[in-house]
């Protein structure tokens, strides 16, 4: 994402479009190619709006520069409709993140303190990453402004400063007692405009402001992000599903993969067609994998792969009219980067032919699985959940140390928990010695696997994610209290443990993400909803990416 930081006002404080211009001069005038974003307006004819892009000859029209207007945002929340406000924002906002180099971002006007229009002032800022500046004059005094503070850190909304206005700004106090405020910059100013002052002596440190949290929908625009640098090829070979279509017809709008949708392209074209998708009607590859003119050359190359192993030409022909067979010969041949199946068929449909056919990768004896859990400030990496029963202490060194390779691939420094329900040496028994012997095994092939991997276990998962229990049950570790990945000692323990943080935390489960394979194919679960297809399918191409 681009640099940018978000300035709003605390309940009926004047002064935050002022605020805001004064900032955008400011980075004019050093030159950056900045821009302003009001999220949210008054109405299309906002009259600040249309002053400040004038006043800074942006590009494009008022229009550009602002996502909703606030009976927009009334009615569509009126009908609990949150997320799509959020997605508006989002796209917005990502049109300008494409074009400059900084984002001035104005929050919502007239917001009273504690109402749902602070909570999606703060969800907004919280899902841009961007450092939050929050504006207070004297009539609101320190304590109502901590507040406010609390407020918009409830909802990891990144809290910079408070710039508190005041006649008298050399009495301000700085009350660091008041706990919100604690390590909190609290800036005196006599105007508005003079927020500059402070921006310039911070300027530095917010350019480079990395956010403390992580929100799902923030995690999920970065991998389409990165997906787009260089676009993969990836398959969908389930094009009699509606929601395989949609997900198409999202992509390719999004424009971060080439698409391949295996079918009848007759049906597909009148569905398509139905349901007005225009990206995946103009854009996408669709074909029939019973007939098309390349089964001769995917069958005689699945011969040839699987005749060792008994198979005839006529068992070949038959199997290649299995859809993920197919889609996975596509894969093996380099037709295509990747697949990802599952979203009417079950995991072993999916993973049977790519273990046949693709296999494993050198050095890795199994396939395993992790999800990614994005939970409303962080992503953890949970594996394995899907494919291996009861992995030996061996395997589950293996799953640790490749789950580990998937988190630092996706942004998650990896912190491993080897979980167990025992910590240290607590307990005692056959699942606790399995899980030591794997932790030790682990610990030894990293040092030339993944030098400098943290990993630690037997650690119950209290102990692992929270840091006062992993305090005081294993002191002195690197892990206890702030693990990011978590390997379960089996697949029913696993399989548990990512639904229930899913369904409890409200958690947004992408995967399973299947790892060790010499070429990415990806399971969907049968409940896969449209958006968990189109990041799962952003996952395939950057696990394609990292293979090239």
């Amino acid at each position: 994402m681009p640099k940018s930081f978000f300035i709003t006002a605390i309940g009926q404080v004047c002064g935050k479009h002022e605020a805001a211009v004064a900032a955008l001069e400011m980075a004019l005038k050093k030159s950056c190619k900045a821009a302003f974003f009001k999220p949210v307006v008054e109405s299309a004819d906002d009259a600040g709006l249309k002053a400040a892009v004038a006043g800074a000859k942006l590009p494009g029209s008022p229009a550009d520069y602002y996502a909703l207007t606030r009976s927009e945002v009334f009615s569509l929340l009126g009908q609990g409709k949150e997320s799509v406000i959020l997605d508006t924002v989002f796209m917005k906002y990502n049109k300008l993140a494409a074009q400059f180099d900084v984002i001035v971002v104005e929050g919502l006007d007239l917001v009273p303190a504690g109402g749902s229009l602070a909570k999606l002032d703060a969800t907004i800022a919280a899902n841009l990453g961007s450092p939050l500046i929050l504006l207070s004059d004297d009539s609101i005094g320190l304590e109502a402004g901590s507040v406010a503070v609390k407020t918009y850190k409830d909802l990891f909304a990144e809290v910079y400063a408070l710039a508190v206005v005041s006649k008298n700004p050399g009495q301000v106090a700085t009350n660091q007692e008041l706990a919100p405020l604690a390590g909190l910059e609290v800036w005196a100013i006599p105007s508005p405009a003079d927020i500059t002052t402070h921006l310039e002596t911070a300027c530095g440190t917010i350019c480079e402001y990395k956010p403390g949290s992580v929100t799902p929908k923030r995690f999920e625009f970065d991998l389409i992000e990165k997906a787009k640098v260089n676009k993969q090829h990836i398959v969908l070979p389930e094009g009699n599903d509606e929601r395989i279509l949609r997900a198409a017809d999202g992509i390719l709008e999004k424009d971060f993969a080439n698409i391949t949708v295996l079918g009848d392209p007759d049906e597909m074209m009148k569905k398509a067609k139905e349901l007005g998708l225009n990206s995946l009607l103009s854009k996408g590859q669709l074909i029939n994998n019973k007939t098309s003119d390349l089964l001769p050359e995917l069958t005689q190359a699945f011969y040839e792969l699987r005749k060792a192993k008994g198979i005839t030409e006529e068992k070949a022909a038959a199997q290649m009219q299995d859809r993920n067979f197919f889609g996975t010969m596509l894969v093996k041949t380099k037709k295509a980067d990747g697949m990802v199946s599952g979203a009417d068929g079950t995991t072993a449909d999916t993973v049977r032919p790519a273990l046949s056919i693709i296999k494993t990768k050198p050095g890795c004896s199994i396939a395993s699985s992790v999800f990614l859990m994005c939970l409303a400030d962080r992503v953890w990496v949970f594996g394995d959940c899907a494919i291996n029963p009861n992995p030996t202490p061996q395997q589950l060194a293996e799953i640790a140390i490749i789950s580990a390779q998937t988190a630092k691939a996706f942004g998650v420094d990896p912190k491993v928990a080897m979980l167990s329900y025992s910590t240290g040496s607590s307990g005692t028994g056959p699942d606790v010695d399995m899980v030591k012997e794997a932790t030790q095994i682990a610990r030894e092939a990293s040092e030339k696997l993944y030098p400098g991997l943290a990993i630690d276990g037997p650690l119950q998962f209290d102990a692992a994610v929270d840091p006062k229990t992993g305090a005081s049950k294993m002191p002195g570790s690197a892990v206890a209290g702030q693990a990011t990945v978590m390997i379960f000692p089996d697949l029913g323990a696993g399989n548990i443990g990512y639904k229930a943080v899913q369904r409890t935390a409200k958690a947004v489960a992408i995967g399973p993400i299947i790892q060790g394979l010499n070429a990415p194919v990806n399971d969907l679960s049968r409940g896969t909803l449209v958006a968990d297809i189109i990041n799962t399918v952003a996952i395939t191409a950057l696990q394609a990416m990292a293979d090239k």
